[in-house]
C-alpha cells in the first residue's frame, strides 16, 4: 500500500526538524515516537516496509543503522496503537453469546 501524502508530510517533518541523520538524540526519537503516535491517532495506515523505502530513498538519511530504528519506532508505535485500540472492527465470523 503506497503511503498516503499527509503521511509523506509528516516524514518530511521527521527530516525536516532531525538535524545529524547519522545519529538520533533521545528528544530525536521522542519527536519521532510522536509523529508516527499522531500518524495511526488520525486513523492513517502504512506499511512499515514503505516507511523504511521512504527514508532509505529520501536521499538525506544516509545511516542504516538509524534508518532502521525509525522504521523500527513506526512499527512499535503502529503495533501499539493497534493493541490499544478498543474500537477495532469485530470480525461477522467471531461468535457471540446470542446463541446464534
Amino acid at each position: 500500500m503506497p503511503l498516503l501524502n499527509t503521511t509523506i508530510m509528516r516524514l518530511n517533518e521527521i527530516t525536516t526538524r532531525i538535524k545529524n541523520k547519522n545519529h538520533l538524540s533521545a528528544d530525536d526519537e521522542s519527536f519521532i515516537k510522536q509523529i508516527f503516535r499522531e500518524i495511526n491517532e488520525d486513523g492513517e495506515t502504512y506499511d512499515v516496509d514503505e516507511i523504511e523505502s521512504w527514508f532509505e530513498n529520501e536521499g538525506s538519511w544516509k545511516n542504516k543503522l538509524v534508518r532502521n530504528r525509525i522504521t523500527n519506532i513506526s512499527h512499535y508505535q503502529q503495533t501499539r496503537y493497534e493493541q490499544n485500540n478498543k474500537f477495532r472492527m469485530v470480525s461477522d465470523n467471531d461468535s457471540c453469546s446470542c446463541g446464534e
